[in-house]
């Protein structure tokens, strides 16, 4: 079993920036990718970024490209989301899931995660 827990959610102005964390611990956690997803009211679950295993690849949804950096810590069983430029657009629940196999080098996709994280609310005013 793994239990990503996020944290570093909370309100900011537009132009602002916040920067999310997840640590996630019950087995190895640099043998397998991160994702950060995230869910608007009334909106379903969207991708945002993911993360290989070794952090050598990253991957963003155009939403965030350019805004967004995803980057993970192994020693610390942490992997975070620094978001710069915010938008009342990104006002969302941001969770954190780890993949499904190992080695594997991230996925857009909410099938290739199996451990989820309850989320943070993040909340931007315009």
């Amino acid at each position: 079993q793994v239990q990503p827990v996020e944290s570093g959610g909370g309100l900011v102005q537009a132009g602002g920036s916040l920067r999310l964390s997840c640590a996630a611990s019950g087995r190895t956690f640099s043998s397998y990718a991160m994702g950060w997803f995230r869910q608007a009211p009334g909106k379903e679950r969207e991708f945002v970024a993911a993360i290989s295993w070794s952090g050598a690849s990253t991957y963003y949804a155009d939403s965030g490209k350019g805004r967004f950096t995803i980057a993970r810590d192994n020693a610390k069983n942490t992997v975070y989301l620094q978001m710069n430029s915010m938008k009342p657009e990104d006002t969302a629940v941001y969770s954190c899931a780890s993949a499904r196999k190992t080695y594997i080098s991230g996925s857009y996709s909410t099938n290739e995660y199996n451990f989820w994280g309850r989320g943070t609310k993040v909340a931007v005013s315009s």
